[in-house]
């Protein structure tokens, strides 16, 4: 309804005010997903460094947690092997960019370049075909979300996050997260934060005791008919 453009004759009652709001109408993306049961995902943002992503893959495998990485194009380009050894793990691979530029101030045509072509590099290096993106430094309006819409594609954000890329210790960071949770969260990690390993181990641990079950971010989402609430919570409509 938000979306339509009612004729004079339409205008009255609940869709004159329908009408007059539409305007300023926020898009969202994705942050968090209504899921019964305790459900949830985890992501990785990599666009710096690649020193400490074999030792998150080996913790992964521990756990035998499968998660979500979104990759930046500067980054393939200079760990295009760890790249496909995260989709040889089984791990899905979202798209985050070609030069992790604020999205807000590009250009629709500058937006579509972007995600071509880091859908491109994705594909070429690690044969995996990404439907979901991550807006560079979580930067978003109307423009975004519907640009990244008309291109297929699913803009995720998340609902908990661990803020590793500010250094945090390991026990700072299990508490953000361990503190946030709930199903259908979706939290944020960086392959190569400093303190991330040693909280990731404990985090995955503790959720497990918990009954917690952790699955890549497309497993998490609801398919068909959905709407995304004034939270940016995926709901069946």
């Amino acid at each position: 309804m938000l979306g339509m453009v009612l004729a004079p004759a339409q205008l009255t009652g609940r869709n004159y005010l329908i009408s007059m709001v539409a305007k300023t109408f926020k898009l969202l993306p994705i942050y968090s997903v209504d899921v019964p049961d305790k459900k949830i995902s985890i992501s990785f943002d990599a666009t710096w460094g690649s020193e400490r992503t074999q030792k998150i893959l080996d913790i992964l495998d521990k756990h035998q947690v499968k998660t979500t990485f979104f990759l930046v194009n500067i980054w393939l380009k200079d760990y295009p092997d760890m790249a496909r050894l995260i989709a040889k793990k089984g791990h899905e691979i979202g798209m985050h960019s070609t030069t992790h530029p604020h999205f807000t101030q590009l250009s629709e045509g500058q937006m579509e370049q972007e995600l071509k072509d880091n859908f491109q590099m994705i594909q070429e290096i690690t044969g995996q075909k990404p439907v979901l993106f991550r807006p560079p430094f979580g930067d978003y309006n109307n423009t975004v979300i519907r640009t990244i819409d008309n291109l297929g594609f699913k803009t995720i954000q998340w609902s908990v996050d661990s803020l590793d890329w500010k250094d945090l210790s390991a026990e700072q960071i299990q508490e953000r997260v361990l503190n946030k949770i709930k199903p259908g969260a979706i939290v944020l990690f960086h392959n190569d934060g400093k303190n991330t390993p040693e909280a990731l181990d404990p985090i995955l641990t503790t959720l497990e005791k918990e009954g917690y079950k952790i699955v890549p971010i497309s497993e998490l989402l609801l398919k068909g008919d959905y709407y995304i609430d004034y939270a940016g919570v995926q709901r069946n409509k």
